[in-house]
Order: structure tokens, then sequence, then C-alpha cells
């Protein structure tokens, strides 16, 4: 059976498509290309009950471990809606170009960031929360 192109739970279907129509409408939102990413995700996406995502997909609230292909260096994010972010406590937003990148991929991608005329590349590199895996559907 071939993997889903991008498998996103209806929950964060929903959310999300509902946090774009809101964000497009504020006047930074045309000004932030990675919104437009995110949207093309969604539009492509597989959508799928909680107890049907695979287990190694990031989701709303998936705790990962992201390793810098530059530096070697290993982060640890929780993929979390806007009002909960803060980047030092490692709640990485949805809205930012590395959470659009992650999300909806799978352990062991490899995601490209362009943000501020830098390129670099992040490989995922395990879960160690998916929110789907333990039955957490209403987060």
């Amino acid at each position: 059976m071939p993997a889903l192109a991008y498998p996103v739970t209806e929950t964060d279907f929903q959310r999300l498509t509902e946090l774009l129509e809101m964000e497009t409408q504020s006047p930074l939102g045309n000004a932030r290309p990675h919104l437009e990413t995110l949207r093309e995700k969604l539009a492509e996406s597989d959508v799928v009950g909680p107890l049907d995502l695979p287990p190694d997909v990031v989701t709303m609230h998936s705790t990962m471990y992201l390793h810098d292909c530059a530096c070697g260096e290993t982060d640890v994010y929780t993929l979390v809606y806007p009002e909960r972010a803060s980047i030092a406590d490692g709640r990485l937003s949805i809205l930012s170009p590395l959470g659009v990148s992650v999300f909806a991929q799978r352990v062991g991608d490899t995601v490209k960031l362009h943000a501020w005329d830098n390129a670099s590349s992040r490989r995922i590199g395990r879960l160690a929360f998916q929110p789907e895996r333990v039955g957490a559907f209403n987060l």
C-alpha cells in the first residue's frame, strides 16, 4: 500500500483551514509565502481519522527531534498553534516557516527551510510524542 501524500487528521485539517482563513485576512497574510505552502499541503492532504494516521507523521501537538543537517545539532520541538508558541520553551508555531515545513512529514524526512534569504535543512529524527498514537484526540 503506498504511503499517503500528506496524512492529516480530520481535526487538524479543520482547525488549520480555519486558522489559515483568519491569517490570510490579516494585513500580513499575503506577505508570508509559507502560509501558501501550508494551504497547498492541506489541499494535497489525505484526510484520515485519528486511528488511521501512521505513527511516524508529524501532527499538531507532536513532539519531534529535528537534526540540523549543516551543523549537526538536534533540537526538540512541539508543534503548536500560534497562541501557545514559545521557541525558547520548544513550542514551535505551525505558522512559522519551520512549523509549516515539518507538518504532515514523516520521521526520516528531510525538509528544506527558506527564511530570510537563508536556506537550511532539517531531518526529522524521531517523534517523542504523537497525540494520535496515545489516544489524545482533543488537544
